[in-house]
């Protein structure tokens, strides 16, 4: 088994990319192959509602010179997929929003019914708006969300900072646990449940 996880910041290896590798690390520990892709800081397309995706029946993008179908391409292999975005003026980063709207749109029977999760990550707030704004789109496709013990959210500011949020990186492992648990069930019926860490509450007020 697969999953797919996108780092969705213009930064490739900032907070993002830490909670993202944190949820990473969990998976492959777990034995599920993981494969790390970049948003990059290219323009991407927002959807111009042409229908040509529809229209060829291709699960493609008319738009080809962005990484929206290489994207697709990569979900054709994959079982399950990670959005990670930054939090910006309480929204996901645009791209990244642009990307997930026109991906799942051309694409909907390739990740039609395979479990979805989000990661967001901010220096203060507007995570959980952010957070709910990627997650809508997936239920349109019928893709099982994967939870944690808490939001899928983390906190930081300079590059790095969130690997010093110990309770965010406990939701990142529990994420993972539970998406292993979520695909080793749909697979097998017989999976057992992940056992849960005891709990790191914690808070920045120092």
């Amino acid at each position: 088994m697969k999953v797919l996880l996108i780092n969705g910041s213009p930064r490739r290896e900032g907070n993002t990319y830490t909670a993202l590798r944190e949820a990473a690390n969990q998976l492959e520990k777990n034995g599920i192959e993981t494969e790390l892709m970049w948003l990059g800081n290219k323009p991407v397309y927002g959807c111009m509602a042409c229908m040509q995706c529809k229209a060829r029946g291709n699960n493609r993008c008319v738009m080809d010179d962005d990484i929206t179908n290489a994207v697709i391409g990569k979900m054709e292999h994959s079982d399950a997929i990670i959005l990670g975005s930054p939090v910006y003026y309480g929204q996901p980063a645009g791209q990244l929003l642009c990307m997930q709207q026109r991906m799942l749109y051309a694409g909907t029977p390739v990740f039609w019914g395979k479990p979805a999760a989000v990661v967001t990550v901010c220096r203060r707030g507007g995570a959980t708006a952010a957070f709910q704004t990627l997650q809508m789109p997936f239920q349109m496709c019928s893709m099982p969300l994967v939870g944690s013990q808490y939001w899928n959210i983390a906190y930081g500011r300079e590059a790095g900072q969130s690997a010093q949020d110990t309770e965010g990186m406990q939701t990142m492992r529990t994420l993972a646990d539970n998406m292993t648990y979520m695909l080793r069930q749909f697979a097998t019926g017989t999976a057992e449940k992940p056992e849960q860490e005891a709990p790191q509450p914690m808070h920045f007020i120092r």
